[in-house]
């Protein structure tokens, strides 16, 4: 069988996006069983209400992923909601918790796809957004838009 190459996009997180600031990104790996890699190639999976936690013993975990089980499993599959821990370096986790402690700061993943045949996941350090921030990035995306077409249909005149 060849081996997977590239990166191939499983599940993202628009909603993350909408309702947090973004500040940093890390790479995660993650600890699955076979069921779940199996369901994850399926192209199957939801982030949204997902996030991460850092436990007293210096470990990252994702919790509150949906990857629903996998269709073909028996009564090997697996939980859809359970903890899985994150593979990250000890200077990321440890950097990962002491942001978490200001006030307002959470971790949540944005993007679960495969590389080179191995699940990873997209997670960053976020702060929520306010109400009248959301609709000013609308407003703002609207406006570009609209000069896009407006810039495109100057191009065909």
């Amino acid at each position: 069988m060849a081996k997977e190459t590239g990166r191939r996009l499983v599940a993202s997180n628009k909603k993350a996006r909408h309702d947090y600031h973004i500040d940093e990104t890390f790479e995660a790996g993650l600890v699955l069983t076979g069921t779940e890699v199996k369901a994850l190639r399926a192209g199957r999976a939801s982030l949204v209400d997902g996030f991460v936690a850092v436990d007293r013993d210096g470990e990252a975990w994702l919790e509150n992923v949906h990857i629903p089980e996998y269709s073909e499993g028996t009564w090997t599959n697996h939980a859809p909601r359970r903890k899985r821990k994150l593979l990250l370096h000890r200077r990321q986790i440890a950097e990962i918790a002491h942001e978490t402690q200001a006030k307002g700061v959470t971790v949540v993943p944005l993007s679960l796809y495969f590389v080179d045949g191995r699940a990873k996941v997209e997670i960053a350090l976020a702060r929520g957004k306010k109400e009248y921030d959301k609709r000013h990035a609308l407003r703002e995306r609207q406006e570009n838009r609209e000069a896009q077409a407006a810039m495109s249909l100057r191009r065909h005149d």
